[in-house]
């Protein structure tokens, strides 16, 4: 299968058959771009103060000031969100008729909770969760714990999805989690409470990444090289993004946190039709020693193109050999070697660090000054030019060199940041938006680099993988702005300086630039410091492979 590309090169790059694949496969990444994000409006916390029951018969004066005043994480003084001066003492001083700050210093007059609840502001939201369900101060930590569980559901999908798909094909888990994310999210509308939804939420977030990653793996076997690199980074990057920039045009009409969710995953129901249109992968097919069900694929292809067909596509020496050498593969062989191990350890960590700035930065679009459906708007369109520069980069630039340069950049902005002076806002959240864009366009790198420097039998229990290790980012991404009710900075200062740590050491990972899609272990570019094998070129025939494998690194079989 090495000379795969060779021996499908008469179908041409960019036939109708390539193109359908292309925009159908961008189309099932579009509800990704709701599931992943549409918890910024559906679980932000409006302002909100203590209820003051209108049974309580208190003078105007003891009304307005039953709320104490507090400094919240930016030093500014505001009323308390989850306190307010003891009711039976507050009546004692009306009936009294004494005058508070006057005859009474507020200071001195203890403090409870909002035991009568709370009111909250609707002039953003009519309901969220965190109003339906009262989720905030004794039980705020359970607002970001939400966004955590769909991660974890995340977690539990890559872990799952990519072996699954290795085993059993690309598109069959496609579209098993296409239609899993659309039905539980429909579910979520009615959750009786909030246990309820996240147990739903959990399932949403298995079936998203699974969706996600089976969609990308499937477009990148599928289409020829120079295709496949606009569809690695922009194609399925940018199509997300178009989910992304719909939620909040979606949510400024939708103020209600149930109508919102089920009008962004009505439209995962029109994908489900795709499956007579994408194709299974003929690569995975011909991993499987399938070879018949590939070169049918094939020739429907060319037919699709116009193009006639050789008599012979695959060499029945080349199938033979296939099936001699085809052999089950799993998670653990991302480990086996030095060679491979030192590849996945470093991958593993540039994606959790890079997951974290993603999604730290984009749930945090409603804590920022001016109007949260905007911020969002702005998050979600800084990402348009990030992906068209990751093609770029992917296209003519070194790849170590590509995703050094974009992570440092984003972390020097983020640490930036808290050297701005609080009146210079615009500053600020500019500075915010060029750490979003660097992280999206190593992110989209990433997606890709990732799918290029591991071989068939391994690219998808790989990108799982990677997925996988990366989960633990997306998992605490929620935690990081949680630390605002801390400092204002500490979010930013700890994301800046991880992101520009590891991306020094992203210099350390083996460059695939000019490189052809590996099919086999054997073929893959070493990692600097582990092992001397020759780097695998297209002239290259798997004997010299397995030859050069066997005398200059015998770990790697």
């Amino acid at each position: 299968m090495s000379d795969y590309e060779e021996a499908t090169s008469f179908l041409g790059e960019w036939g109708r058959f390539q193109q359908q694949v292309f925009l159908l496969l961008c189309l099932t990444v579009v509800p990704n771009g709701f599931a992943a994000l549409s918890i910024v409006f559906v679980a932000d916390t409006p302002l909100h103060r203590c209820v003051v029951p209108a049974r309580v018969n208190l003078t105007a004066a003891w009304r307005n000031s039953i709320i104490p005043l507090e400094e919240d994480s930016g030093g500014e003084l505001g009323p308390s969100k989850c306190l307010r001066y003891k009711l039976d003492d507050l009546l004692s001083f009306s009936e009294r008729v004494l005058v508070p700050g006057v005859d009474v210093n507020l200071s001195e007059v203890p403090k409870e909770g909002c035991l009568d609840g709370w009111d909250y502001d609707q002039s953003l939201y009519t309901s969220t969760i965190i109003t339906e369900w009262n989720l905030v101060c004794d039980d705020s930590w359970k607002n970001p714990l939400t966004s955590s569980v769909f991660f974890f559901g995340a977690l539990a999908g890559s872990i799952i999805s990519g072996q699954l798909s290795d085993r059993y094909g690309r598109k069959i888990v496609l579209f098993v989690s296409l239609a899993g994310q659309t039905v539980f999210a429909l579910i979520m509308v009615v959750s009786p409470s909030w246990p309820v939804f996240c147990a739903l939420y959990f399932v949403v977030g298995m079936a998203q990444i699974s969706n996600y990653v089976s969609a990308f793996v499937l477009g990148t076997e599928i289409l020829g090289p120079r295709v496949r690199t606009i569809f690695s980074t922009m194609g399925v990057c940018l199509f997300f993004c178009v989910g992304y920039m719909v939620l909040p045009l979606v949510g400024y009409f939708i103020r209600d946190w149930r109508m919102l969710t089920l009008a962004l995953n009505l439209p995962g129901l029109l994908c489900l039709p795709f499956w007579w249109l994408i194709p299974e992968s003929p690569r995975w097919l011909l991993s499987q020693g399938r070879v018949e069900e590939a070169e049918a694929i094939v020739r429907d292809a060319a037919r699709r193109n116009n193009i006639e067909p050789p008599p012979v596509i695959f060499s029945p020496l080349q199938n033979k050999s296939q099936s001699e050498e085809r052999t089950t593969h799993n998670i653990c062989d991302l480990l086996r070697s030095r060679n491979i191990c030192g590849t996945s350890l470093t991958l593993w960590l540039v994606w959790n660090i890079l997951t974290i700035g993603y999604f730290a930065l984009s749930l945090n679009t409603a804590n920022l000054h001016g109007n949260p459906y905007f911020n969002c708007f702005l998050s979600a369109v800084v990402e348009l030019p990030a992906y068209m520069l990751s093609w770029v980069l992917f296209r003519w630039v070194s790849r170590r060199l590509s995703i050094f340069s974009t992570l440092s950049m984003g972390g020097l902005s983020l640490l930036f940041i808290q050297l701005i002076p609080a009146n210079l806002i615009p500053v600020a959240i500019t500075l915010e938006m060029m750490g979003k864009f660097s992280v999206s366009t190593a992110f989209a790198f990433v997606y890709a680099y990732t799918a290029e420097v591991y071989p068939t039998v391994l690219r998808n229990t790989a990108i799982g993988a990677c997925s996988m290790a990366s989960r633990l980012g997306s998992i605490i991404a929620p935690y990081f702005i949680y630390l605002r009710s801390y400092s204002v900075s500490l979010p930013y200062i700890l994301m800046g300086s991880l992101m520009t740590l590891v991306g020094l050491l992203s210099l350390l990972l083996p460059e695939t630039y000019g490189m052809p899609l590996p099919d086999t272990i054997t073929h893959m570019q070493p990692f600097p410091g582990c092992c001397q094998k020759k780097p695998y070129t297209a002239a290259h025939t798997e004997e010299d492979e397995d030859i050069s494998s066997e005398k200059k690194n015998p770990v790697v079989t």
